[in-house]
């Protein structure tokens, strides 16, 4: 484990401790100041947190659970290599589940919701790097979910996408924002116009922006990647129902 990481960690004893333990695990792993292949220790963990095994021991289970650590009795824990296949199995249950999101958002426009995702979009433009576009892009998304009553579908979401979160960490340096708020904007003004074809298609084609850069980012850190044997496997995506948006092809 490496000190540094945790040397700043530091807990709110008036909350649960179990799920601050895991969001910092998590977010340390996602980007990557864990790495593949690091060990992690309870007890370091415990001791610099200043809380018993216990909770620690509980944050592994879910963070074993989304796959991003293996827990071997009596040899340790060691954060996972990131999967390739989980990544596209992820990013398609995503597209699936945010396709319907914005398909109920478009069905019936709500005028509030709308200017708050205008507004996001603005707060995204004077974003000041890509990294502050992360956290911006994932409130976006949060609040789509949200306005169509499916907040337990996002929180859904959250659990699978680990993977891709890990990802989106290593190819900040490729991010092309604009083009990624063009797409957020795309979105908006379909749900805006009530145009379902038009929001299922701009949402599906935001959401497969990461495949265009996933084998070049596997190659730049492969030491970062779980290989399948028989090589990189091709995307399957459900086709595109364009409505009366121009939102691309």
């Amino acid at each position: 484990m490496k000190a540094e990481t945790i040397a700043a960690w530091t807990l709110d004893p008036g909350g649960a401790i179990v799920p601050q333990v895991y969001a910092l695990l998590r977010e340390a792993i996602i980007r990557a100041e864990l790495a593949p292949g690091d060990r992690i220790s309870e007890s370091e963990i415990a001791q610099a947190c200043r809380v018993s095994r216990q909770p620690v021991r509980e944050a592994f289970i879910r963070l074993a659970g989304e796959g991003l650590l293996v827990v071997r009795p009596q040899r340790g824990t060691v954060v996972t290599r990131i999967d390739y296949a989980a990544v596209l199995d992820a990013r398609f249950l995503r597209e699936a589940i945010e396709a319907d999101i914005v398909k109920i958002l478009a069905e019936a426009a709500d005028e509030v919701v709308v200017a708050d995702l205008r507004r996001q979009i603005e707060a995204q433009r004077a974003a000041g790097d890509a990294r502050a576009f992360t956290r911006l892009d994932e409130g976006f998304h949060r609040t789509l979910a949200d306005a169509a009553g499916k907040r337990g579908a996002w929180k859904l979401i959250e659990g699978l996408k680990s993977q891709m979160d890990r990802v989106r960490f290593l190819s900040l340096d490729r991010f092309r924002v604009e083009k990624l708020i063009e797409q957020h904007s795309a979105v908006v003004e379909r749900i805006a116009a009530g145009d379902i074809g038009g929001a299922n298609a701009a949402i599906r084609l935001h959401l497969r922006a990461i495949l265009a850069d996933l084998p070049e980012i596997e190659a730049a850190y492969p030491q970062h990647f779980d290989r399948p044997e028989r090589g990189l496997p091709h995307p399957v995506n459900a086709p595109l129902a364009l409505g009366s948006g121009d939102v691309g092809a």
